[in-house]
C-alpha cells in the first residue's frame, strides 16, 4: 500500500478502493473461510479432504479477487511476475473445486477420467502462464472449459429428482454461479453491470460448505458410534479374559495382554486353576480389529465347552478344531494349551500350528516343541502331546507370535534369540515382574506396535 499511495495521489486511491471495497471484503471473507476449515482440521489433528479442498479452492478465490482489485492492478501493471502469478491463479483456481465435487461424490464414478482432463488442462495453462505470460487464447480455453463442465455438472443435476438436501444446495449454488457468470460475460457487459460473478461464487460456496460441514458432522457422528462400539466390544473381550491365576501354592501364572487396536484376536484362558492342576489356553486368531475379536470369542466358548479335555491337550485341540471348522470364514488360529500336573510332577502340552513354548529351568532356556496344523484347518486332524518331568523352579512361557515379529526401526524383528535371552534375565524375580520385564523389552525394540502381543508365564513352586 505504501508503494502505491507514493507513485498515485491519494484521490486516485480512495476512489479504486470505494470501487472495489465489496469485492476486497469478499476475498477477505472466502480466505477466512478457507483459513476456519485448515483450522478445524489442525485443531482435530485429522485430515478431512473435503475441508482441505473447499479451504483451497475458497482461500485461491478470495486472492483472485484481491488480485483482480484496481488498488493491486495499479501495481501489477509494474509487475510482470506479479502479473503472471495473478494470471496463473485464475486457471488454478477450478481444479481444487472440480476435485471437491469428485470427493463429494456430485460427478459420479463414470466421470473420474473426464475429470483428471480438466484438471490436466488447467495445470498446463498454470505452467505455460508461468513460463510464457499471460495471453488470450489461455483465458478462452479457461472460460471454454469452466463453463463446459458446470453446464455438464448442472444439466446432470437438474436430469434427477432427488430427495438428499446436499444435491439439492448444491445444485443451487452451481446454478446461481453459472448464470452469474454468464451474465458477465454477456448482457453485463452490455446493460453496464459488471463483477456479479464473485456473488455467484459467494452462493456456490456456501453450498459446498454446507456440504462440508454436514459431510464433516456425519462422519463425526459415525466415528463416534463407532469408538462407542469398540469401547463396548473392548470391554466385553476383556470381561472373557480370566482374572489372576489363585494364589497356589504349586504354581505362580501370569498374564500379559497388549491389544494392537481396542479389540484383539490375540486369547488366554486358565481351563484348570487350582492347587493340583494348571490348564493354560493361549491362541491367536490372524487379522486384527473386531472380526478377529470375534473368532476369538468363538475359540474360548469352543475351549470351555469342552473342558471334559482339559487334562489332555492333544484330545482338547482336536475337540475344539472339530468345533471351530466351517465357522471362522477362513481365518487361520494357532493355539498352545499347557496342562501342569502337581501330583504326577510333569506337564503335557500340544499345539496347534503356535510358536514353540519355551521352558527356563537352571539359567538355561529350551523350546517344548509340539504342533500340529491350526484350528479349523482341516476338518479331520489329529493332535500329538508332549510330556516333560517337572522340577521346582521351572518355568514355562506361552506367548504369541506378535512379541517375536515385532520389528525396530531397521526392519528387524526381535526374534527367538532375543526373546529367549530376556526370558533368562528373569529367573531371580516373580512371575508378574517377569510378564512386564519380557514385554517391556519387546516395547523397547519396537516401539509401533503391528501385531497383538499376550504372553503367559507359569512358575512351578515344587509338588506338595
Amino acid at each position: 500500500m505504501i508503494a502505491v499511495e507514493a507513485q498515485y495521489s491519494a484521490d486516485q486511491v480512495l476512489h479504486a478502493f470505494r470501487h472495489d471495497e465489496v469485492y476486497l471484503f469478499l476475498g477477505s471473507a472466502f480466505v477466512t473461510v478457507g483459513m476456519v476449515c485448515v483450522g478445524y482440521c489442525f485443531l482435530r489433528r485429522r485430515f478431512e479432504p473435503l475441508l482441505v479442498w473447499l479451504a483451497a479452492f475458497a482461500a485461491l478465490y478470495g486472492i483472485r479477487l484481491w488480485l483482480q482489485s484496481t488498488l493491486m492492478g495499479l501495481e501489477l501493471a509494474r509487475s510482470l511476475v506479479l502479473t503472471r502469478i495473478s494470471v496463473a491463479i485464475d486457471f488454478l483456481i477450478p481444479i481444487p473445486g472440480f476435485t471437491f465435487l469428485q470427493i463429494a461424490g456430485f460427478t459420479g464414478p463414470s466421470k473420474q477420467q473426464k475429470l483428471w482432463r480438466f484438471r490436466v488442462v488447467f495445470l498446463i495453462l498454470v505452467v505455460a502462464t508461468l513460463i510464457f505470460g499471460p495471453q488470450s487464447f489461455f483465458y478462452t480455453i479457461n472460460n471454454v472449459a469452466v463453463t463446459v463442465f458446470l453446464w455438464i455438472l448442472l444439466f446432470r443435476s437438474l436430469g434427477k429428482r432427488t430427495q438428499n438436501r446436499e444435491v439439492a444446495a448444491v445444485r443451487i449454488g452451481v446454478l446461481a454461479f453459472v448464470a452469474l457468470a454468464l451474465f458477465d460475460n454477456t448482457l453485463g457487459s452490455v446493460w453496464g453491470l459488471h463483477r456479479l460473478e464473485p456473488y455467484g461464487f459467494a452462493m456456490m460456496l456456501g453450498t459446498f460448505g454446507y456440504t462440508a460441514a454436514r459431510r464433516t458432522l456425519d462422519r463425526e457422528v459415525e466415528l463416534g458410534e463407532m469408538q462407542r462400539e469398540l469401547d463396548l466390544a473392548r470391554s466385553i473381550q476383556q470381561s472373557i479374559l480370566p482374572a489372576s491365576f489363585p494364589q497356589s501354592a504349586n504354581f505362580s501364572v501370569a498374564a500379559g495382554y497388549r491389544p494392537m487396536t481396542s479389540v484383539a484376536g490375540d486369547l488366554y484362558d486358565f481351563l484348570l486353576a487350582n492347587d493340583r492342576q494348571a490348564g493354560l489356553l493361549i491362541a491367536d486368531v490372524s487379522g486384527h480389529g473386531v472380526p478377529a475379536a470375534m473368532i476369538a470369542s468363538m475359540v474360548k466358548m469352543a475351549a470351555d465347552s469342552r473342558k471334559t479335555q482339559a487334562a489332555q491337550p492333544a484330545a482338547l485341540l482336536r475337540e475344539m478344531n472339530a468345533a471351530l471348522y466351517g465357522s471362522t470364514h477362513g481365518e487361520m488360529i494357532t493355539a498352545a494349551y499347557l496342562y501342569v500336573e502337581a501330583e504326577g510332577n510333569e506337564i503335557c502340552y500340544a499345539a496347534a500350528g503356535h510358536p514353540a513354548m519355551l521352558l527356563l529351568r537352571d539359567g538355561r532356556v529350551s523350546e517344548i516343541v509340539e504342533n500340529g496344523l491350526p484350528l479349523a484347518a482341516a476338518t479331520l486332524d489329529s493332535y500329538q502331546e508332549i510330556r516333560l518331568a517337572l522340577k521346582t523352579g521351572d518355568r514355562f512361557l506361552l506367548y504369541t507370535d506378535g512379541l517375536v515379529e515385532a520389528r525396530n526401526g531397521a526392519g528387524e524383528m526381535f526374534g527367538e534369540e532375543r526373546l529367549n535371552r530376556a526370558l533368562a534375565a528373569t529367573a531371580a524375580i516373580p512371575a508378574e515382574a517377569a510378564v512386564e520385564q519380557i514385554m517391556a523389552a519387546v516395547e523397547r525394540w519396537s516401539a509401533e506396535q503391528d501385531d497383538d502381543r499376550t504372553v503367559l508365564v507359569c512358575d512351578y513352586l515344587g509338588g506338595q
